[in-house]
């Protein structure tokens, strides 16, 4: 097991660019063009989007643990980056990776119950034979290559609280940000720390107006120009001090941007991560969960995929 990140099968082969995740997908696709033309699909944020309410919904009932399900969000993400997703049943998958995540998180929860608890959830698409979890967690370590160690942000966030002295409401705010990143993905393309960065900036940017995450996405505007407005304190001389400003005190805003502009972390990063963020928001707004379910069930019963 690597001990950090930086010497992680994580970041050595499950950390791509922008081009190469999407000639990743266009090649699945185009290998099963009958397959996408027949059925089609919402876009990817929306699947997501679906993914992680069923995930929830499993893991509500199963007692599973935020990290756990964060693994097997992230499990799910790598997995349909080698496999198209019409030629598997997602409940299937879904059930799969929280119940091999919750064994890599040492959290193990038995495959009766697993199945039990998926049948409930998904009568129609989820058969009771346990063997079919057992078939599909080898597909899935399969697929992944037995890479299966995951780091997530949330250590990362936990350690910088104190450095820009994030109160209770704050840090829970950047906490459920990371969340939702699993939703887009950041973590298939940026490493953890940068994530909870760009978390904590969120929420601080964020806090001071606003009541809640979701209230990004209406005025994502307005969110975005002060972002940018904090991250431009970041390319002043290192002689800029927030102390000497006309406003007083130095925020926690520019706190975080002077801590940035005097280390090496990557800032480009930090803004395009921000500038996701904020579009999920944005197209959270239009996500139709019905929608998204009909066409999922259409192509997993045509294909007889719920057998």
């Amino acid at each position: 097991m690597a001990a950090n990140f930086w010497e992680s099968t994580q970041r050595r082969h499950w950390q791509f660019s922008r081009p190469r995740l999407d000639e990743l997908r266009k090649k699945l696709e185009e290998e099963e063009s009958n397959l996408v033309q027949m059925y089609p699909l919402p876009q990817l944020r929306h699947l997501s989007i679906y993914f992680n309410q069923q995930i929830a919904r499993l893991g509500k009932r199963l007692g599973v643990r935020q990290q756990a399900m964060a693994t097997a969000q992230l499990y799910i993400r790598r997995f349909y980056s080698k496999v198209e997703i019409r030629r598997t049943n997602p409940y299937l998958v879904i059930a799969t990776a929280v119940y091999l995540a919750c064994k890599m998180e040492e959290s193990p929860h038995h495959i009766r119950l697993v199945v039990s608890e998926g049948r409930t959830l998904w009568p129609d698409f989820f058969s009771s034979d346990t063997s079919k979890v057992g078939e599909c967690e080898f597909f899935l370590i399969s697929e992944m290559s037995s890479q299966m160690i995951v780091h997530h942000p949330y250590r990362s966030l936990t350690a910088l609280q104190g450095t820009f002295s994030l109160t209770q409401e704050e840090s829970a705010l950047a906490w459920s940000i990371i969340n939702d990143h699993y939703m887009t993905d950041l973590p298939l393309l940026y490493a953890p720390h940068i994530i909870a960065l760009m978390a904590i900036l969120l929420a601080l940017v964020l806090r001071p107006n606003q009541t809640g995450v979701q209230s990004a996405s209406g005025a994502a505007n307005s969110t975005a120009h002060a972002v940018h407005a904090a991250l431009n304190a970041v390319s002043q001389p290192k002689s800029w001090s927030p102390e000497k400003q006309a406003g007083g005190p130095r925020t926690k805003v520019q706190r975080l941007a002077n801590w940035l502009a005097e280390s090496n972390i990557d800032i480009e990063g930090i803004v395009d991560c921000t500038q996701e963020m904020i579009s999920f928001y944005e197209v959270q707004e239009q996500y139709n969960e019905k929608l998204t379910r009909e066409q999922i069930n259409r192509f997993v019963k045509a294909r007889g995929l719920d057998k």
